[in-house]
């Protein structure tokens, strides 16, 4: 997203300026939002469609109809305007907030991962030859990770970060392939432009994200969920990143424990070969 600071009018006040021209579906949600202002930044599109009780598509031209780009243009500049929720810890230190929130975040990504869910995810990587991994930014990163983590235990897999790269790829793929969709919010709509055509090729879809119900997760055979929403303010953040990684393991350690034998060979392989370029 595009970085950017309040130079007009607030994005309440856009709203309020604009609120006799709204229908009767752009006043639901404009009361939800004033009714709910610390949620919305955090819901994806899908979400406030639902809890607005309008569609996604109307939802989208309430937003451009004030001048945003898209819900997420507006949740950049809105966040600016909410209070933030935890200044009662302002005695803490950065050091111990940081760690809290990190710890955090794992707790509450363990207490939501469906472990029948990833299980199926991990029988389906496990079978395919043909394993694609998709992310975005900060997603990206923990993209090449997991690229990483799987060909260390003998996984043929790629890691696409190029938008470009993954529509390319996405149109190559077929029934006997599993793409890995990794978005917070799964609301990028590169990702979920690339997952779609990946659908229409029978590609199996695991998505990895924080949102149950998003333009992303309509898509996905298997949601496997982390617990780490951002603001829009911190987009890319370290806890974030780091509730990705621990699925990501969840799915390497799982998979390397359906072929133990495999897995330490293929290691050990490897780490034979490094060692030959270290001093």
């Amino acid at each position: 997203m595009e970085s950017k600071t309040i130079t007009g009018p607030k994005p309440s006040l856009l709203m309020e300026q604009h609120k006799h021209t709204f229908t009767k579906s752009e006043n639901k949600i404009y009361d939800y939002i004033l009714a709910h202002p610390d949620k919305v930044l955090y819901h994806s599109l899908t979400e406030l469609s639902e809890l607005s009780g309008v569609a996604e598509a109307t939802v989208l031209r309430f937003f451009r109809k004030l001048g945003f780009k898209g819900f997420q243009d507006f949740k950049f500049l809105f966040a600016q305007e909410v209070p933030p929720a935890n200044h009662s810890v302002q005695d803490e230190s950065f050091v111990h907030r940081i760690r809290n929130s990190i710890v955090q975040a794992i707790e509450d990504s363990s207490e939501v991962v469906d472990m029948d869910t990833l299980e199926k995810s991990i029988q389906a990587i496990d079978a395919a030859q043909d394993v694609v991994i998709f992310g975005i930014g900060s997603s990206g990163i923990a993209g090449l990770d997991m690229q990483n983590r799987l060909m260390r235990i003998g996984k043929h897999v790629s890691a696409i970060t190029d938008s470009h790269f993954q529509i390319m790829r996405a149109s190559s793929l077929t029934e006997k392939s599993v793409v890995i969709a990794i978005s917070l919010t799964g609301s990028t709509k590169d990702i979920v432009d690339a997952v779609k055509l990946a659908k229409e090729k029978n590609a199996t879809v695991i998505a990895l994200t924080n949102y149950v119900k998003s333009p992303l997760t309509r898509y996905a055979d298997f949601v496997l969920l982390s617990s780490a929403k951002e603001s829009p303010l911190d987009s890319g953040s370290l806890v974030s990143k780091i509730a990705q990684l621990y699925l990501i393991d969840l799915i390497c350690t799982g998979l390397t424990m359906n072929n133990v034998k495999d897995a330490e060979s293929v290691k050990r392989e490897i780490t034979e070969h490094i060692a030959g370029k270290l001093y």
